[in-house]
């Protein structure tokens, strides 16, 4: 028997979501009665976490002008306008160039840019629809609302053992308090497995 996914949780300083991501995602296997080998969690947790693709990687791309010919080029012509007008052609003449060359990092980036803008605007409109449908329910009061449920309920297991350990002594003979400590440490117990249990809502 392994440990609990909440002792697994601490032995690998995560937190309990993480590790029950993990076993739904296949990264760890857990044992048949539902705990966790740590030695074998480990290793797998390890040999199946993707580390960076390198090729996902972006980098700036630097371009230099030559200034002596952007100068040259103002004092040749007698202007005393800036010359960002040359500095500007010259980009785009080494961007031309560039591209010509193979070195299209600056396209890709501009590309990968508008895919990302089109999955986020996409996301937004359906969430806006779902909104306006009425599927779709505040967080913090539903996550208020599921705590306030499970501590009553809680609440109510805690009281139980008090309120039926007497009666059912007398029916079984036996002496009110051994029977009050033991109905309340099997509860206890019982709330402490309940507390280790996640739902999943996928």
């Amino acid at each position: 028997m392994g440990l609990s996914i909440r002792a697994y949780a601490r032995h690998r300083g995560v937190t309990d979501t993480a590790v029950h991501k993990a076993i739904r995602s296949g990264r760890i296997t857990p044992e048949p009665d539902g705990t966790v080998d740590a030695n074998r969690a480990d290793l797998e947790w390890d040999r199946n976490t993707d580390s960076p693709r390198q090729g996902t990687k972006q980098k700036a791309v630097t371009v230099k002008f030559p200034q002596g010919d952007v100068s040259a080029a103002g004092v040749a012509s007698g202007s005393t306008e800036d010359p960002i007008g040359s500095g500007a052609s010259a980009s785009q003449s080494s961007n031309s160039g560039g591209s010509n060359g193979g070195g299209g990092g600056g396209g890709t980036s501009l590309l990968q840019a508008r895919t990302v803008n089109e999955v986020v605007k996409a996301q937004t409109n359906k969430v806006r629809l779902a909104r306006l449908k009425g599927e779709l329910v505040d967080r913090p009061q539903a996550i208020a609302h599921v705590f306030k449920l499970a501590r009553s309920e809680r609440d109510a297991w805690l009281n139980w053992p008090a309120r039926v350990s007497a009666e059912m002594a007398v029916k079984l003979g036996l002496d009110p308090h051994p029977m009050h400590v033991a109905l309340e440490n099997a509860v206890r117990e019982h709330l402490q497995e309940l507390g280790d249990m996640r739902p999943r809502v996928d």
